[in-house]
């Protein structure tokens, strides 16, 4: 099978039916990329203890046999300056490392300040390269473009530490609801350093007042597309090759099906 530079797939979801509906969705359905997102929260969502040895085993060699890029999403509210991320954040690379995914995600939280959450990700920007998994970092409402800037620029002055696997994860319903660039995500890409590696993508859309996360081509594109063909020129001008991410488990599902189609359509494969 001829690898395509842009990967597009799904992600799990609190919604679904059981843990692994959506993967089984994105295997029938075709999918080259999945996102395992633990989003437990009371009696709903799953965390990753639901899925023992031989189910890690299972997704690994599924995935494999059928070409899936395995990326995973550790849980929101992890903050790695928090004394208590260490153990979770570990636990989850080593989930990540036991279904072959090769990338995990967090998001920035910038509150205490950009250089006090960069210092307190460091360990994890080593264990991460020391077991082979890539690590992205990604925007959320509260953090705009400027907090990415210097993030990285800290990051590029960092001695004797390996950074190469470290990118952003450029969340484009996100980055339409930040206060700067509320309902113009085209602004906050254009607002970030050319340099900064992007590396994964969570693609869902909003119209500006809540984090609803539409399937991509149901709300505002659907009416009008020319944003995210601005946003697909964007990151080719940034030769980004990694994986994007549909962030919704939709009625029906076949909505991800069609956009996973019009993306392809205008991005072209290769």
């Amino acid at each position: 099978m001829t690898q395509k530079r842009i990967r597009i797939g799904n992600q799990t979801s609190f919604a679904a039916l059981s843990v692994t509906h959506p993967f089984e969705y994105a295997v029938s359905s075709g999918f080259d990329a999945f996102e395992w997102f633990p989003d437990r929260n009371g009696s709903t969502g799953w965390n990753i203890s639901f899925i023992d040895d031989l189910g890690r085993r299972s997704i690994k060699d599924t995935a494999m046999e059928k070409g899936i890029v395995l990326s995973v999403h550790a849980p929101r509210w992890v903050n790695p300056v928090r004394t208590e991320a260490r153990e979770i954040l570990i636990n989850h690379f080593m989930f990540a490392r036991d279904i072959g995914a090769t990338l995990l995600n967090i998001h920035l939280f910038s509150e205490e300040g950009i250089e006090p959450y960069v210092k307190a990700l460091i360990p994890f920007i080593k264990y991460s390269a020391k077991v082979s998994i890539k690590l992205s970092v990604e925007n959320t409402p509260l953090t705009g473009p400027e907090g990415f800037n210097e993030m990285f620029a800290f990051l590029s002055h960092l001695k004797d530490i390996d950074v190469k696997h470290v990118g952003m994860c450029l969340d484009i319903g996100h980055a339409n609801l930040t206060d700067s660039t509320r309902n113009d995500y085209l602004k906050f890409v254009d607002r970030l350093n050319p340099a900064i590696p992007i590396i994964h993508i969570h693609l869902h859309e909003n119209y500006g007042d809540r984090d609803s996360h539409l399937t991509i081509f149901t709300g505002p594109s659907g009416e009008d597309d020319t944003g995210i063909r601005e946003l697909m020129m964007r990151l080719k001008e940034r030769n980004f090759s990694g994986s994007i991410i549909l962030e919704q488990w939709p009625e029906p599902h076949m909505l991800l099906n069609q956009a996973r189609d019009r993306l392809y359509e205008i991005i072209g494969r290769e």
